[in-house]
């Protein structure tokens, strides 16, 4: 339930009403105050409360019941954008962010190479797999804690935040050092390693499952928020269908769903999503085009001798091209690209 404060409203007033609801009914108040006006959201056993003595309260304008199970990622219960602060720029307030790099971490050569190349293309982030989850048991895992060490070392002699995928909540104290922990596809609705990270401060970036509806979807990232943690930036990254000539198919349609269902930023990649170097170029056009807040791209400085998915990654080269566009249509679209040159 969503109950709309009238704007004089003050800080007093909103702590006794809160308190009168909390008291009276099995619920909790999550209080939003934002430009315009402020938000109570009501979280619990709604059903039970009496709408017309809320509404009745002089300080209320509007009541709204929520039929979604997802209410801390709904928008209705935070109309503005939530804003993710990286220090040198942020994620959500409209700009662009390019978060580039390997499937896999497998060098200290192979991330210093890449590092430069993609910092000096406009890329803000840097992306490797230290722990990769792979669909067979024989393949190449990930160099595990060596990999975010390398990581780690590419951020400090670059500049450039660290984003990493997370496999397991014993894996957490490893992952001091990085700026977004990733929850890869495969792990959306692994609840407890989900349960678990809403307990730590630090933005999680939560990519779609390869089956998975919407809803779902929102409600992974619910269970996050629910434990604390409301830094969360969802990622679409293709879902599989009966199409077999990519190697999934990316759900354009899900970066304005999702914005307009929730605050939460969204990000997109294209590289998973086709699993073809080619298309990344116009999916990474479209995605900026229907108001993603990011990108994340695989690049690879050598994708052939790749230990992952050299398949689908781009060489820096590749990337110079497509970073160049990607800035042409942000700005045609008034829309700025961050960048750490």
């Amino acid at each position: 339930m969503i109950v709309v404060l009238k704007p004089q409203t003050t800080a007093e007033q909103i702590k006794k009403f809160s308190d009168e609801i909390t008291s009276q009914y099995k619920v909790t108040v999550n209080t939003w105050v934002g430009t315009q006006s402020t938000v109570l959201g009501l979280i619990g056993d709604t059903a039970s409360i009496d709408t017309d003595i809320i509404q009745a309260n002089p300080i209320v304008e509007s009541l709204t019941r929520v039929q979604e199970p997802y209410k801390k990622a709904n928008r209705k219960f935070h109309p503005d954008n939530t804003v993710i602060d990286m220090g040198k720029f942020k994620i959500g307030d409209g700009s662009v962010t390019m978060m580039i790099g390997p499937c896999s971490v497998e060098s200290s050569e192979q991330m210093a190479e890449i590092s430069q190349r993609i910092k000096k293309a406009g890329a803000a982030m840097l992306r490797g797999g230290a722990f990769k989850p792979r669909t067979s048991p024989y393949a190449f895992q990930g160099l595990r804690a060596e990999g975010l060490y390398l990581l780690t070392e590419a951020k400090r002699n670059f500049g450039l935040p660290i984003v990493t995928e997370i496999m397991s909540p014993a894996h957490l104290p490893l992952f001091e050092d990085v700026d977004i922990i990733q929850v890869g596809a495969r792990n959306m609705q692994n609840f407890e390693l989900l349960k678990e990270l809403g307990h730590c401060d630090k933005p999680i970036l939560l990519k779609r499952g390869l089956a998975n509806t919407i809803e779902e979807f929102l409600m992974s990232a619910e269970y996050i928020m629910a434990g604390g943690n409301e830094k969360v930036i969802l990622c679409e990254r293709g879902i599989r269908t009966f199409e077999p000539m990519t190697r999934n198919t990316l759900d354009i349609s899900a970066v304005p769903l999702l914005k307009k269902l929730s605050h939460l930023p969204v990000i997109v990649d294209p590289s998973h999503a086709a699993g073809i170097p080619w298309m990344v170029e116009p999916l990474s056009m479209a995605s900026i085009a229907c108001g993603a807040d990011g990108l994340m791209i695989e690049v690879h400085n050598n994708p052939a001798k790749a230990l992952s998915d050299g398949a689908q990654a781009l060489t820096p080269d590749q990337f110079d091209g497509i970073a160049e566009k990607i800035k042409g249509l942000a700005g045609y679209l008034g829309r700025s690209v961050n960048t750490l040159e």
